[in-house]
């Protein structure tokens, strides 16, 4: 029987910066593209967005950050206008602020 302990028996042969090459790779390789957004998508998002405002509900934000999306649960603190960001307030009171062009989906919850 032949005992392959797979990815190991290569590292020894290889040099340092080879593997911290590969280990980029991997990690550049889970990267997700940013999607765009039709219109119809985003007068979607503008009705839930003010329906979220003016009655102070919960919404979970899909918003892509550092080459990821990831999902934000919280109250709408306000939006700024000038620099087009929301804030946010999730249930632990941190803030985040998230462009209005990196947003993805907005839905509202029943938290």
């Amino acid at each position: 029987m032949i005992r392959d302990r797979g990815r190991i028996k290569w590292t020894s042969m290889m040099l340092p910066e080879h593997v911290k090459m590969l280990r980029d790779w991997v990690k550049e390789d889970q990267d997700e593209e940013k999607r765009e957004m039709d219109e119809q998508q985003l007068e979607l998002m503008n009705v839930i967005l003010a329906e979220a405002i003016e009655f102070n509900q919960l919404v979970a934000i899909t918003h892509y950050r550092n080459r990821n999306y990831e999902i934000v649960i919280g109250k709408i603190h306000y939006w700024d206008e000038v620099g087009q960001k929301l804030h946010i307030v999730d249930h632990f009171k941190e803030g985040h602020r998230i462009p209005l062009s990196n947003i993805a989906d907005i839905r509202l919850t029943n938290g």
